[in-house]
């Protein structure tokens, strides 16, 4: 499908596009972000020794006798600008890879998730959800299903932003506004779900070793923000709807079928009474393994407690949470398949899971280079040196209180518009803003949910999000003239009132009423 050029006005007119325009040249200037990550660590190798040079060093804040604290309490930079430096590099290289805790949760949650997919599982259920519902609800129906799918990468991208796009022409609205609905719901609500996907343990992952600067033996759960992200679900699907109906679609108008580049689809295929069984089917599996789950649990002997507590804290369930995100979409997945036909035997499970194995490759070699960042950069304290003299600046400016959260997420936002990665941009901020932020008293897993705010709301209007390009080519489908400004003009909307409507269900839920923002989720930090 042939993409037209962006009109004239769009490139050069008013300060809004020169902003647009600015922000497209900046990040078509930063290289692939593997090339980042090996320029990073090249960055560090050479300044550690720059840094040691000078005798850069901090006060260690925690108190004596804590573990990892030297006995003079003093922080130094370890320089790897040097013989040891080099044999630390060449020996840790591979073991910095293999124990990168994002590398192994990602994928095996990605091969219960693939069977879902290939199986035709997630493609089906997005579909009965959004066709079924009334056309009051067909709106709301759309951003929901749309941040629901984020659990299976690029479906909602795919499939169901396109297909929102032919429900709102079927009803006799503009199709842009159903494409704008999903893609909001899809890339703008992309933390936020029901459910437990792949981007929790990744993110848990790179936050736990950020959070060991400063205290050794902190761990972060890949359920760690659950409690937070589902009420979030609930709050896009609103805004979303809201945002479509009072102001996208007003915008837009009356649609012109002339504005077409191409001949528009009139018939929608909805669900095959084969596929509703399958469905249901699906359903039934799940619950039974719900109340399987259940029974490991919910008793006070469940098997799958703390051993020592009886409690949930510690216990072996949350510590494999991602086994249970394997198994619930997988046995799912493969029942679905196997009432619709998709899937006969064993062998389809394989090829399934190989498949979105095969299409994990750049991601791979994303995380050899940045977990060699990581640990280089906590090799050298680099971090948790930036982290005290950080968190020392705050204080002496006063910027201790929950107001740091605004500038923190609008800070990730602003990075967000040049690196689109939710991994790469988080796995160079963790190690600096994690820390310095638990020295001024908070929990990792309360600033894990505040970056994840930051990291979504302008998914929506950055060219540099991998699937604006595919976003793009729909959208001209339905209006041939269409260009990145446009389409940006069409989004920004979304991205305003989804960060200050998030960051204010971020204040009233931890600040205002103290709930966690996950299981055992502390809101501060306490040594």
């Amino acid at each position: 499908m042939a993409v037209s050029t962006p009109q004239p006005a769009q490139k050069n007119g008013g300060l809004f596009n020169r902003f647009l325009a600015t922000v497209e040249y900046l990040g078509n200037m930063l290289p692939h972000p593997i090339t980042l990550f090996a320029m990073f660590c090249v960055a560090i190798i050479v300044f550690s020794g720059i840094a040691d040079w000078f005798g850069l060093s901090a006060i260690d804040p925690r108190p004596e006798g804590a573990k990892g604290r030297d006995p003079d309490g003093v922080i130094e930079v370890v320089s790897l600008l040097s013989a040891e430096g080099l044999q630390k590099i060449v020996t840790g290289l591979v073991t910095n890879f293999t124990g990168f805790a994002p590398l192994g949760t990602v994928l095996v949650a990605l091969l219960g998730v693939s069977v879902a997919e290939h199986s035709g599982l997630l493609s089906a259920a997005m579909r009965g959800m959004v066709m079924g519902a009334s056309k009051r609800l067909v709106t709301f129906m759309v951003v929901f299903a749309a941040i629901l799918s984020n659990t299976a990468s690029e479906l909602g991208y795919v499939v169901l932003i396109p297909l929102a796009a032919m429900i709102f022409h079927s009803l006799g609205r503009h199709p842009l506004a159903g494409l704008a609905a999903a893609f909001a719901g899809v890339s703008g609500g992309y933390s936020a779900n029901l459910l437990l996907g792949t981007i929790d343990p990744l993110l848990a992952g790179i936050t736990t070793p950020a959070a060991q600067m400063i205290d050794p033996t902190y761990q972060v759960s890949p359920e760690a923000n659950w409690y937070f992200m589902m009420i979030s679900t609930f709050l896009i699907a609103i805004l979303g709807t809201l945002v479509t109906e009072k102001i996208v679609e007003p915008r837009l108008g009356k649609y012109n079928e002339n504005e077409a580049s191409e001949p528009l689809e009139t018939n929608i295929e909805h669900l095959s009474p084969l596929e509703k069984k399958g469905l249901i089917s699906a359903g039934i599996a799940l619950l039974f393994m719900v109340i399987l789950l259940a029974w490991t649990v919910v008793p006070d002997d469940g098997i799958l407690l703390n051993p020592e507590t009886g409690l949930m804290k510690g216990s072996p369930f949350l510590k494999g949470i991602v086994v249970f995100i394997f198994i619930t979409f997988g046995i799912p997945g493969f029942v679905y398949g196997k009432v619709v036909g998709t899937m006969k035997n064993d062998v389809d499970v394989i090829n399934a899971m190989s498949k979105s194995m095969s299409s994990m490759g750049m991601y791979i070699v994303l995380v050899f280079f940045a977990a060699q960042f990581v640990a280089f950069f906590k090799w050298t304290n680099l971090g948790t040196i930036l982290a005290i003299n950080g968190a020392a600046m705050l204080q002496a400016l006063n910027l201790t209180g929950p107001e740091v959260f605004v500038l923190f997420i609008f800070m990730c936002a602003l990075v967000n518009l040049t690196l689109g990665s939710s991994s790469a941009q988080w796995a160079v901020t963790a190690p600096i803003f994690v820390p310095m932020l638990m020295l001024i008293g908070y929990a990792p897993e309360t600033i894990q949910a505040a970056y994840r705010i930051g990291d979504s709301v302008t998914n929506l209007i950055t060219p540099m999000m991998s699937y604006f390009g595919l976003i793009l080519a729909v959208a001209t489908k339905y209006k041939k003239d269409m260009g990145i400004g446009t389409l940006v003009a069409t989004m920004l909307p979304y991205s305003i009132v989804f960060f200050f409507g998030w960051v204010l269900l971020f204040y009233i839920w931890v600040f205002a009423a103290g709930l966690p923002v996950g299981p055992n989720s502390p809101i501060y930090y306490q040594p």
